[in-house]
């Protein structure tokens, strides 16, 4: 079984230590090291390249959204992921701007961590829910009028596109939306790209944000 290799960052050496110790009895995890702040982390990932880095936001030396954009720039292949004690909008969408793939609260319970950094391994983006709430807040004035009514009515999608933004919502990768609803992965895409369109979405995070917040897709376990 080839193991997730992951770099914690963190200030607090009890945390890191206890987290890691959690994180390796499953059995595809693996910790190669662990960093104090930022500037240590982004030296420690150029030269164990992990799979994943778990950041947390708030550091001395160097914030842990600028050590993830400068291990993304160093270490292309290593996927971040905020850990953070805070769900502050400003936090989030900086994460995200800096190349974040995941930000997740650290009161979030460890099975759901675990299965958050199996979805990012994989190319997944994932937003802890009370993450999730505030960028919907953010999106309001794009999306909503001043009266906070929608600027997209639900009709504007079809059936075939609310399955794949729903699928999209489970964290299913192109892939295994195809294999679920018998397409091609090609077809996906071009769902994908028409949702976009239709919604004004830059990203599959907006578009899915969006459904969320209209209504018109729920969050629930993968299938």
């Amino acid at each position: 079984m080839d193991k997730i290799r992951f770099l914690i960052v963190d200030d607090h050496p009890t945390f890191s230590k206890g987290l890691a110790r959690m994180l390796e009895d499953e059995e595809d995890f693996e910790c190669v090291g662990q960093a104090s702040d930022g500037a240590e982390a982004i030296g420690v990932a150029r030269k164990l390249k992990p799979d994943i880095a778990l950041i947390d936001v708030s550091m001395p030396k160097m914030s842990g959204i600028q050590a993830a954009k400068e291990i993304r720039k160093h270490c292309p292949k290593t996927a971040v992921i905020m850990l953070s004690a805070f769900d502050y909008e400003a936090y989030v969408l900086t994460s995200l701007r800096a190349g974040a793939r995941g930000y997740i609260l650290k009161t979030t319970p460890l099975e759901k961590l675990t299965s958050a950094i199996r979805l990012v391994r994989k190319g997944e983006s994932v937003l802890d829910i009370k993450a999730t709430d505030k960028l919907v807040q953010h999106l309001q004035p794009k999306m909503f009028d001043g009266n906070g009514r929608s600027n997209i009515s639900f009709d504007m999608l079809h059936p075939r596109e609310l399955e794949v933004i729903d699928l999209t919502a489970k964290g299913l990768s192109n892939k295994e939306i195809a294999n679920q609803l018998v397409i091609s992965e090609r077809t996906v895409q071009t769902h994908l790209v028409n949702i976009f369109r239709k919604l004004g979405a830059s990203s599959r995070t907006q578009a899915v944000l969006y459904a969320l917040k209209e209504g018109w897709i729920e969050l629930g376990d993968k299938k």
